[in-house]
């Protein structure tokens, strides 16, 4: 059975103002760095007796957000020396953390919210990438032909100046 509290209100009365966004809109939270390790710990502590989506939603987190949370104490503990213990630690793969590095500086993860998709790259961003791992081939292909090109010159030189003392020689002889 499903009960709701309805209230009657007259024409010449005021409806009651403790609706939700009878304040105007919520300001958005901000977390210090306390915090985020505070919540992080109970989340993990929640995952490990399978509640960590019950965690989140009692604490209005997003997994996002400690995703988030957890890239940024990676980076903290790298620049201490301690990424390896980090990402054991937080059960976290290195090729995790790469993937991540390059969704961030192909400007995927800027400007995304809590709960919006990540990771898919705009057809423009795809573009450019394709087209830098296409340059960056062709420049490496272009340096080994360049190399290529040079020994065969000098071979080329070395095996004519052979040829030619070679003559040489045998006109001596003839003489």
């Amino acid at each position: 059975m499903i009960s709701s509290t309805i209230s009657a209100v007259n024409d010449n009365e005021r409806m009651d103002p403790t609706h939700p966004r009878a304040d105007g809109p919520r300001r958005r939270r901000a977390f210090t760095a306390d915090d985020k390790l505070a919540y992080l710990s109970a989340y993990e502590q929640a995952c490990e007796h399978g509640e960590g989506g019950a965690y989140l939603r009692r604490e209005g987190l997003y997994s996002s957000l400690i995703s988030e949370w957890r890239k940024q104490a990676y980076e903290q503990a790298c620049e201490h020396g301690e990424g390896g213990a980090y990402l054991r630690r937080e059960g976290l793969y290195s090729s995790l953390i790469s993937e991540w590095r390059k969704q961030r500086d192909a400007g995927v993860l800027a400007g995304k919210r809590p709960g919006e998709k990540v990771g898919r790259l705009t057809a423009e961003q795809a573009e450019i990438a394709r087209l830098t791992r296409e340059n960056a081939r062709m420049s490496k292909r272009l340096s080994t032909t360049e190399a290529a090109l040079d020994i065969m010159g000098k071979a080329h030189a070395l095996l004519e100046s052979l040829s030619e003392r070679a003559d040489s020689d045998e006109k001596r002889k003839n003489r």
